[in-house]
């Protein structure tokens, strides 16, 4: 009989009482030995960095599905009273440095955008359309810091006095990368004068391909890129 201490109990090597040979209360024969115990605290310091690196993780995920969405852009193409605002110049809101006000024009038939077509609606400020894409021709890249307004989708109110012109809030935006001046013909003053309506050149890239691919009322004219050499 091993020689044992009153109250305690020693343990021989595999884990087993050494007075009894049995194993500790909850083991089984398979499990009672030094690989059991080498592999609880292996798993408890696993545990614990699981615990630790999965809420990371999450947040990774989630940060990554949301850049996803932001290049994913969709698109949608419908028929409808639309603003156009490729070309319009803009003004600043007083009091207002993230929008500015831009001069559109009111058109009817096919267009794009991310939201869906929606009928003329009446607001205590007038009637209002959204503003909408419709395919260019041609287009100047410019890759300066100059502010220029963003308005896919934006708000506009028809003017009372000319029902061919809306007025838009635009996004007043800069340092989104190269982006584009839609016209016929490029000067050196092309990507310096004024703000106007515009869009980088990855977000009428992937309009472009969408009508391509897409849609079939609304196919995209070639475009020329009027100082791609320059």
């Amino acid at each position: 009989m091993p020689r044992t201490e009153r109250g305690r109990v020693h343990c021989r090597a595999d884990g087993r009482s050494a007075a009894t040979g049995a194993a500790p209360h909850g083991l089984d024969r398979h499990h009672a030995s030094p690989h059991y115990f080498e592999a609880n605290i292996v798993g408890l310091v696993m545990k614990k960095k699981f615990d630790v690196f999965l809420p990371i993780a999450i947040v990774l995920a989630i940060a990554a599905a949301a850049i996803g969405v932001a290049h994913a852009q969709s698109f949608t193409a419908c028929k409808g009273t639309f603003a156009l605002c490729t070309i319009a110049p803009c003004d600043p809101i007083p009091g207002n440095n993230k929008e500015v006000a831009c001069h559109c024009t009111v058109n009817n038939g096919y267009s794009a955008g991310q939201k869906a077509c929606q009928p003329v609606k009446q607001t205590a400020a007038g009637e209002e359309i959204r503003s909408r894409y419709y395919p260019v021709k041609s287009y100047a890249v410019c890759s300066n810091d100059r502010s220029w307004a963003w308005c896919l989708d934006k708000t506009c109110i028809i003017d009372k006095n000319n029902p061919r012109a809306a007025t838009c809030r635009c996004d007043a935006v800069s340092n989104l990368g190269r982006y584009v001046i839609v016209t016929s013909a490029y000067t050196p003053a092309t990507c310096t004068t004024g703000v106007i309506s515009s869009a980088t050149v990855q977000q009428i890239t992937q309009v472009t391909d969408f009508l391509k691919t897409k849609s079939k009322s609304l196919p995209p004219f070639p475009i020329r890129v009027l100082n791609e050499s320059k």
